[in-house]
């Protein structure tokens, strides 16, 4: 192992979040072949694609959602010896399931909004499901990221109507926090700059995350010292509760009281002009370059010790 590895992007994936993951591996393995050999692969199917070497090269699974966040694609590439950028495949199958994530940074001390989980619609008692979490909740599934099937309703009809509108899954009704979104980029173990995210018409869902000019950020996020420092803190104990290693960005919202509440923790957050990572990585001094030379650079460590999971 002296010869210096390759690096493998691979984007696209099955989910749906694949146009989105084309674009972070374009930009992705543009910005690495500045300083590495470095190719990128579509994926199109739930496996691995034929000739790659785990002696030769690195895998950057540059994959939101399904069969890339969530766990599947980590353990193949731990089963044929790959070394890989990102979090390890149980942190990962815990941070794409929003209520096991809430459950492990609750027990870490984070705040964390209360919820109600389903897989049929039709066996939910909506008036019950108002009376214990509120008029104003979030409907989404537990296992999908960027916003995906995203409903914010107000009341028991609102309610019905969201849920008339989705088939069987795995769903999580939240209790809706009105505040301030923010979220926290991780690099290693350093919390980064925290950016605000404003969107317009209020709510942070798939359409504004990915359409340019839809969305106002603000970073640095302009906040007390004191809230700053809690959502470092909750960043970090969010990120280290959930096993995460290498980086990840952490949702948070901010209420008007000024107490923070998570969200959620993306083990591989976006890599667009408009992904948030890159921004808080630019409150901190890293141009988009220098960020993605740091992403790769623990898993060049683990390659030059020949282990796939040591920190």
């Amino acid at each position: 192992m002296n010869k210096e590895p390759s690096i493998t992007v691979f984007a696209g994936g099955i989910g749906p979040e694949r146009d989105v993951s084309l674009a972070t591996g374009a930009a992705l393995t543009e910005s690495l072949a500045k300083s590495f050999q470095t190719s990128m692969i579509d994926l199109t199917e739930e496996a691995l694609p034929a000739g790659l070497d785990p002696t030769e090269t690195i895998i950057f699974p540059a994959i939101h959602g399904t069969f890339g966040e969530d766990g599947e694609l980590q353990t193949l590439l731990e089963k044929a010896g790959f070394c890989y950028s990102g979090s390890g495949s149980e942190s990962s199958r815990v941070c794409m399931d929003k209520h096991l994530s809430k459950e492990a940074v609750r027990e870490a001390g984070v705040r964390v909004s209360p919820d109600l989980l389903f897989s049929d619609p039709t066996s939910v008692d909506v008036e019950q499901t108002v009376t214990e979490l509120g008029p104003d909740l979030v409907m989404k599934p537990t296992d999908q990221g960027s916003s995906v099937a995203l409903h914010v309703v107000h009341g028991a009809d609102e309610l019905k109507e969201a849920l008339s509108s989705v088939g069987p899954g795995n769903w999580m009704i939240e209790h809706r926090v009105f505040g301030r979104e923010v979220t926290v980029g991780i690099l290693g173990e350093s919390a980064l700059g925290i950016v605000e995210v404003i969107p317009t018409g209020g709510v942070y869902d798939y359409e504004r995350k990915y359409s340019s000019g839809s969305t106002e950020y603000r970073y640095p996020a302009v906040l007390s010292c004191e809230i700053e420092s809690t959502l470092r803190d909750f960043a970090l104990k969010s990120f280290n509760a959930c096993g995460c290693r290498d980086f990840a960005r952490v949702d948070f919202i901010i209420c008007e009281d000024g107490n923070a509440h998570f969200l959620e923790v993306n083990t591989l957050p976006g890599l667009t002009a408009t992904s948030l990572l890159p921004k808080s990585a630019s409150c901190a001094g890293y141009d988009f370059d220098r960020l993605t030379t740091r992403l790769v650079e623990p898993a060049f460590q683990r390659f030059s010790r020949g282990s796939l999971l040591s920190a």
